[in-house]
């Protein structure tokens, strides 16, 4: 499955349109434990079992894919079809907000 479509399948973004300028960023990892695959393509190719990070606000989404969509499904269905592997969202991009002593 493409990855835009995907995207928009698992309710990360509304549109396609909104998932290739997500793509386009450069900022979206694949399978970084087997190796840092920065996906530049919405047309990068994902199956069961790939782990995607992605920017989404001000933090990252770590995810594992566990099924894959057929098409766009209630935001509860389509929770079904991954696995969150930072649920806290705890992986922020910018640095941490604590003053320094």
């Amino acid at each position: 499955m493409r990855i835009d479509r995907l995207l928009c399948y698992l309710r990360f973004v509304r549109t396609r349109s909104q998932a290739l300028e997500l793509v386009q960023t450069g900022h979206i990892r694949c399978n970084a434990a087997s190796g840092t695959h920065r996906v530049t393509r919405p047309s990068h190719s994902v199956a069961i079992g790939d782990v995607l990070a992605f920017p989404m606000g001000k933090t990252v989404r770590i995810i594992e894919l566990i099924a894959l969509p057929d098409r766009r499904r209630s935001p509860e269905q389509a929770r079904l079809c991954y696995r969150d592997l930072d649920p806290g969202a705890e992986t922020a991009i910018a640095g941490s907000h604590h003053a320094i002593e």
